[in-house]
């Protein structure tokens, strides 16, 4: 859903990072790390496509369009969604889990909302690490240089990060991902306008 604090944030940034391209405002388990980091060739890609495949494969409206005939494969489907579940809380009991926290995201780069100051100064270039579905507790990495932080009225901080260049394939899975959770975004605020 659209943070209604997303309006209040009116820096030179904001504009570089989100004007005239499709944006998501969603709270998402997330951190920046300061420095660089050796990051797995394809692992972001490769995480993304896998996530595009499993929720492409399943309608939006929660009915299924393949008819009668394949309740074994849907039976299969949600033994394989408890199973994933059973084993992300294993995770996340046994990993050191990410914060939750507000972001917009765009093909560009992040605001990442934060309690507290960080140490970046624009330029300086670090990692973000986020969970990009909240049914699989695995993260990807993206390389960022900071554009800025300011901090907000309400105490806390926004930290603004573009992405460095990414292969042509990580950019095309990015962008995917993004209009999923912004159809996703769409389709429960009419359902939320229906109630």
């Amino acid at each position: 859903m659209n943070d209604p604090r997303a309006s209040e944030v009116l820096h030179p940034a904001e504009s570089a990072l989100f004007d005239e391209t499709l944006s998501c405002d969603l709270a998402l388990p997330a951190e920046f790390r300061l420095g660089t980091a050796v990051i797995r060739p394809g692992s972001a890609e490769t995480l993304l496509r896998s996530v595009a495949l499993v929720e492409d494969s399943r309608t939006d409206d929660g009915h299924d369009e393949r008819g009668d005939s394949s309740q074994h494969l849907l039976r299969l489907e949600a033994k394989l969604d408890l199973v994933m579940v059973l084993l992300g809380r294993l995770v996340r009991q046994s990993a050191q889990d990410l914060p939750l926290r507000p972001l917009r995201w765009s093909r560009r780069g992040i605001r990442l909302e934060l309690g507290s100051r960080s140490a970046a100064n624009p330029g300086s270039l670090g990692i973000i690490r986020l969970q990009p579905c909240d049914w699989l507790p695995d993260h990807i990495d993206l390389p960022v240089s900071v554009l800025a932080e300011a901090a907000t009225g309400s105490g806390a901080f926004y930290l603004w990060l573009r992405f460095e260049p990414v292969s042509d394939g990580l950019e095309m899975a990015l962008e995917r991902h993004l209009f999923r959770l912004h159809r996703r975004q769409v389709a429960e605020s009419r359902r939320g306008r229906d109630s």
